[in-house]
C-alpha cells in the first residue's frame, strides 16, 4: 500500500496506507435516504459524532442537505445553519478530524473557518467551482467524487471516472490546490443505476490508481448492496463492511460509513493481511 501524508487546513495532516480510515457520515438534515431526521438537532448531532469517534471514526464528515435523487434544495443560509453549530461543537472539543460535504464556496469557506479541516464535495469542483479556490486559499484537504448526474456518461466505468475526474482535477490545479491536498472518491450510486454498474466499479476499483492520488470508498447503505442481500437501507451494515474490505484489499484509503464499529473491526482484518503479506514480501 502506497503512503500518502494528506495535507488538511489549520495545520493538521493525515498519513493513508498503513491502515485504513474511517469517516463517520454525519447527515443533519431531516430527509437524507437512511438516516433523515435523527441528528438534525445539534444535539443529538453531537451526541451521534462522539458516539462514532469513540468506535474509532478518525474524521466526522458533516453534511447539511440530502444528497439522495430527487431531494429538495435548499438554501445556502439553510445549509449553513444546520453544519455550522456542530462544526463548532466539533472543533471545540477537538477529537477528531472534521470534513464538510458541501458543494457551495461559501458554505465551504464559513466551514474550515468554524474549524473544517476537509471540504468533501459530491459535484466534484463541477457545480460551484470556486470551491477550489476555497480549499486553495484555507489550506483544506479537498475530497473530489466522480458524479454521473446531470450530464451523460461514458459506457465504461473507468473512463469515465478519468474523464470527469480528469476535468475536476485540472480545476483544482487551475486554482492553486497542492496534489498532496488532494483525495478522490469514486462515487458509488450516484448516477450508477444499476447493481451491475456499482459491482464493476469495485471490481476495477484498483485501475483508479493509475489517478496518481488517494482514493475514499463510500459505499455506505447504497442501494445496490440492498439488491444484493435484499436488505433496507438501515440494515446494510454487514453488506458495507464486505465492500470496504474489497474496497481496502484493491488500495482504497479511506471510508465514508454510517456505522463505524463493524468497518473498523473488518478493516482490521483487512489491515492485518495487508500487513502479513506485506512481511512475507519483504522476507529473503
Amino acid at each position: 500500500m502506497t503512503m500518502r501524508r494528506w495535507q488538511l487546513a489549520h495545520g493538521r495532516h493525515l498519513d493513508l496506507g498503513a491502515k485504513a480510515v474511517v469517516m463517520g457520515i454525519l447527515n443533519v438534515t431531516p430527509d437524507s435516504f437512511s438516516d433523515g431526521g435523527l441528528f438534525d438537532a445539534p444535539q443529538k448531532a453531537f451526541e451521534q459524532a462522539r458516539r462514532m469517534i469513540d468506535e474509532g471514526a478518525a474524521i466526522i464528515d458533516v453534511g447539511g442537505e440530502s444528497t439522495r435523487p430527487g431531494a429538495q434544495p435548499i438554501t445556502a443560509g439553510e445549509e449553513q445553519r444546520r453544519v455550522l453549530p456542530v462544526i463548532e461543537q466539533l472543533a471545540d472539543e477537538g477529537r477528531a478530524l472534521i470534513s464538510v460535504d458541501t458543494f457551495r464556496a461559501e458554505t465551504a469557506r464559513l466551514a474550515v473557518a468554524a474549524g473544517a479541516h476537509i471540504v468533501n464535495d459530491v459535484w466534484g469542483l463541477q457545480r460551484e467551482p470556486g470551491i477550489a479556490a476555497v480549499a486553495a486559499e484555507t489550506g483544506a484537504g479537498l475530497v473530489i467524487m466522480h458524479t454521473g448526474r446531470e450530464r451523460d456518461v461514458l459506457a465504461d466505468v473507468i473512463a469515465d471516472q478519468t474523464m470527469f475526474l480528469g476535468k475536476s482535477l485540472e480545476i483544482a490545479r487551475q486554482a492553486g490546490v497542492p496534489d498532496d491536498c488532494i483525495v478522490l472518491d469514486a462515487g458509488f450510486g450516484f448516477a450508477k443505476e444499476t447493481a451491475e454498474i456499482n459491482l464493476e466499479l469495485m471490481a476495477r476499483f484498483d485501475e483508479l490508481h493509475g489517478l496518481g492520488f488517494p482514493l475514499m470508498a463510500g459505499t455506505s447503505r447504497k442501494r445496490f448492496i440492498g439488491t444484493v442481500t435484499g436488505r433496507e437501507a438501515a440494515d446494510r451494515a454487514a453488506g458495507t463492511a464486505a465492500t470496504s474490505v474489497i474496497l481496502r484489499l484493491k488500495g482504497a484509503h479511506l471510508f465514508r460509513v454510517h456505522d463505524v464499529a463493524i468497518n473498523v473491526d473488518a478493516l482490521a482484518v483487512a489491515d492485518a493481511m495487508l500487513a502479513l503479506e506485506a512481511a512475507r514480501r519483504n522476507t529473503p
